[in-house]
């Protein structure tokens, strides 16, 4: 038993599932702490519940219609990486941008970058994924990786939870991705 289990830790599918699952638990624990509060945070800067439901339906809209393009764009052209990169980057990008926003609209733009974010990396994480289930089977791969980033989605809202708790602003939030951590001086912009 021993032996098996060094050799499953060791081998190179292993490891780039579980390196994959570790990065979708910290982008989980961004972009879905940040959506937690998203509608809360638009009405703070002045958006019409008409506006927030729009936005949020737009951000889905696009975060599932636009998986389709990305994936069909990485299966041609083998550029699973880049592609992912640059959906991880948007998402990771978007959420803190958040704290610097002065109105709505920028927020609004912001959220839905986020979505698209997630759209175009999407397909092309689940795609690299599937290339790993020959050695470790499609169950395993799939619930180690939905295990981690499930556990993202859960801890950032609650993450999110204690700044709103600690520092009482929306505008908080975001910061507390770009480093305002509990325990550290707040900025002083609300």
């Amino acid at each position: 038993m021993k032996r098996k289990t060094l050799a499953l830790t060791a081998s190179s599918p292993f490891t780039f599932v579980l390196m994959m699952g570790v990065v979708n638990l910290f982008g989980d624990m961004t972009y879905e702490g940040g959506a937690s509060i998203n509608g809360p945070f638009l009405g703070s800067l002045g958006a019409s519940a008409a506006a927030i439901s729009i936005i949020a339906g737009l951000g889905e809209f696009f975060g599932y219609s636009l998986r389709s393009v990305s994936g069909y764009i990485a299966d041609k052209t083998g550029k699973f990486w880049p592609i992912t990169f640059i959906g991880y980057s948007i998402n990771l990008l978007a959420v803190p941008a958040m704290a610097l926003a002065t109105g709505w609209p920028l927020a609004a733009g912001l959220v839905l970058a986020e979505r698209i974010g997630r759209a175009i990396r999407k397909p092309t994480v689940e795609a690299m994924l599937s290339y790993s289930t020959g050695k470790h089977g499609k169950g395993w791969v799939y619930g180690v990786n939905t295990a981690l980033d499930e556990t993202g989605a859960t801890v950032g809202p609650l993450l999110i939870a204690l700044v709103i708790f600690s520092h009482g602003s929306y505008r908080e939030h975001s910061g507390f991705v770009g480093g305002n951590w509990p325990g550290k001086k707040p900025s002083s912009r609300r």
